[in-house]
Parts: C-alpha cells; sequence; structure tokens
C-alpha cells in the first residue's frame, strides 16, 4: 500500500492538506480524486483544499491547488499563505519574499517574521483586480469582481438572514459565470471595516476566503463605500486587505501549521 507524507496547514480555519511532491513519489496518481479523497471530513483527512508543491522553471516553487470536488481554481489566498510558511521553514529559506508560479501567474508572498524569526503572517501581491460590471440574481445585485479567479459580491445589511447553503450553489453554477463563481456577502461597518460570508467554489461554505475577502474590498471601494485599506472579519478571523496607489491588492494574514501525518491510498 502506497502512503504519501502530508501536512495540514490553516489560514484564519480555511484548512488544507498540503503534499509536498519534491518528496513525495505523485506519479501515476489521479490527483483531482485524490483530493476528493482526502478533503473528505469523515473518510479522509479533511480540508477545504489541496495544495501541492512542484518545482518550478519560471519561479522558486509552483503551487497547485484542487478544491474538495477535484476542480482546480487559479488561485487560493488563504493557500497560498500556508504554502509560503511551509516552504520557508521546511527548505529553510533566508529571502522572505518567496515567488510561487500558480494558474494565475507568478505571485511574491513575503514571510512576516516575529522576533524569534518564526513566521506570523505572510503579505501576499495578490495583483491588479478587475471590475467585470454587474447582474441581478436571486434577489441580490451582485459585483462580479476578478481577482484572477471570478467573485460575485453582494452588501447586505443583514448577513444573519443569508442562507448561504441554499443560495451559494445556485449563484456558484449559475448561467452568468460560464466557470462557476465564488460567492460573497457583505456587511459594511465603517469605511475602514467589513463583515462577510463565503461561499467558495467547488468547496462550499467556508470560514475565510483570502481572494473573497480581496475582491470584497475592490468592490467597497469602488462603490464608495470603504476607503482602499480595510479590515475584513470573516467568520475564522481578520485580513488586512489594501488596494494601493499602483492597484495592486495587498493581503496581510495569519498562517499556521496543525500537524503532520500519512495518508495511506
Amino acid at each position: 500500500m502506497q502512503t504519501l507524507n502530508f501536512t495540514k496547514m490553516q489560514g484564519l480555519g480555511n484548512d488544507f492538506v498540503l503534499i509536498d511532491a519534491r518528496k513525495e513519489d505523485l506519479a501515476g496518481i489521479d490527483l483531482a480524486q485524490l483530493a476528493i479523497n482526502i478533503c473528505e471530513r469523515h473518510f479522509g483527512v479533511g480540508a477545504d483544499g489541496l495544495l501541492i508543491v512542484w518545482p518550478s522553471e519560471k519561479a522558486h516553487y509552483r503551487m497547485q491547488i484542487l478544491n474538495p470536488d477535484g476542480s482546480e481554481p487559479e488561485m487560493c489566498g488563504n493557500g497560498i499563505r500556508c504554502f509560503a510558511k511551509y516552504v520557508y521553514e521546511a527548505d529553510q529559506l533566508k529571502e522572505e519574499v518567496i515567488s510561487v508560479e500558480t494558474l494565475d501567474g507568478i505571485k511574491l508572498p513575503a514571510v512576516i517574521l516575529g522576533p524569534q524569526k518564526q513566521v506570523i503572517g505572510v503579505e501576499v501581491d495578490m495583483g491588479i483586480p478587475k471590475d467585470e460590471g454587474e447582474v441581478s440574481l436571486q434577489g441580490f445585485k451582485f459585483k462580479k469582481i476578478s481577482m484572477g479567479n471570478p467573485h460575485a459580491v453582494a452588501f447586505v445589511d443583514d448577513l444573519s438572514k443569508i442562507d448561504l447553503p441554499e443560495i451559494g450553489p445556485k449563484i456558484e453554477n449559475d448561467k452568468h459565470f460560464p466557470n462557476r463563481t465564488n460567492v460573497e456577502f457583505v456587511k459594511v461597518l465603517n469605511d475602514k471595516e467589513i463583515n462577510l460570508v463565503v461561499w467558495e467554489r467547488g468547496a462550499g461554505q467556508t470560514l475565510a476566503c483570502g481572494t473573497g475577502a480581496c475582491a470584497c474590498v475592490v468592490a467597497t471601494s469602488l462603490s464608495g463605500k470603504t476607503g482602499r485599506r480595510v479590515l475584513v472579519h470573516l467568520p475564522g478571523g481578520n485580513l488586512d486587505i489594501e488596494w494601493d496607489k499602483d492597484d495592486h491588492v495587498l493581503m496581510r494574514g495569519p498562517a499556521q501549521k496543525i500537524f503532520q501525518g500519512t495518508y495511506s491510498l
């Protein structure tokens, strides 16, 4: 029986199984099916996604992300923070800025170090967002924002009234989104703080979504509801999001290693 060593990581409760393909033999393995099996919370390890560390010819590393349904998103904000913490510590890197190849291009996460040189957080330049207009669905008006992956953002007065498991899949799979979409509902607290809940494409309801937090700040800023630096409160914790002067979105937040283990195929 083949086994794979893995590391369980989390960023704001958005949890991942990480496998280092430089150390584990993934040849001949159906990675989509592996993601489905290993992310299952009753019969597998349980996670919101599978992260795989690959070598890269374009950057220091390549990050492959697979959702619990086996699909492969372009980018994952919480995932890349966990990825950066893992490779920085596993490879005992000296440089604090790491280049990572993704399906959304090369990202440059920078680890934030504490007094003992431990990784206490990660800042990631998430690139330049795209405003793709608005669409009215299921009684809500959604702003369509791309962070390299698609997001549908709606403003509401009361998040407790949103039945996310009911409406999330309807918006995710609506015909207006040919590649499906992530769905966020936002309550604006003031010009510097928002609350949000998220339905992730291919993963369902999660405690946090990094690209979703970025998309929401872009949406609230474009709508004049907030400034360009916002503290985003998610069910799993907070992210510091800044849409800077050169139009790049910066995301700052934590990442944590939970445990290591061995998975039997």
